[in-house]
């Protein structure tokens, strides 16, 4: 698989915003999905430049979460801002990944990337809950590069 626009189908990523908006319908978190072809830098260093190009860092309790592809690679990245990331346990980065990983093994992403999104909902839900002076701070669709 080689082209972004093959990797998930329109249909794929309208579910994917679906998941989106139901993680986010309780917590003032956001949440966004960014789709490349490939990275010629680390992917850590590339979700963190997607990160900032998306202007994540500008949500009011630094609380928003990039799920980050590289199709070509076979590599995602999780990255949480500073306010989510000092609050989740120790362990949960690693384990939503591993949710994820386990579907992307079996070639299901999209299920993948929904089980990291409603996980990371969850998560964000906790520790950022929705009160009614939040707003959508963040695009839902999924992002290409």
């Amino acid at each position: 698989m080689s082209n972004v626009e093959d990797f998930l189908s329109i249909e794929e990523e309208q579910e994917i915003v679906l998941a989106i908006r139901q993680a986010e319908r309780n917590t003032s978190g956001e949440i966004r999905v960014h789709i490349e072809k490939s990275s010629q830098i680390s992917h850590y260093n590339r979700a963190l430049e997607v990160f900032r190009m998306l202007k994540m860092f500008n949500t009011k309790q630094q609380n928003a979460v990039l799920i980050y592809v590289a199709v070509e690679d076979h590599k995602f990245v999780i990255y949480g801002d500073k306010g989510i990331d000092a609050v989740v346990p120790k362990d949960f980065w690693d384990s939503t990944k591993d949710i994820m990983q386990k579907q992307f093994k079996k070639g299901n992403f999209k299920q993948g990337i929904i089980e990291g999104v409603l996980k990371t909902g969850e998560e964000l839900k906790v520790h950022f809950p929705w009160n009614q002076d939040d707003s959508n701070e963040l695009s839902n669709e999924v992002s290409k590069g």
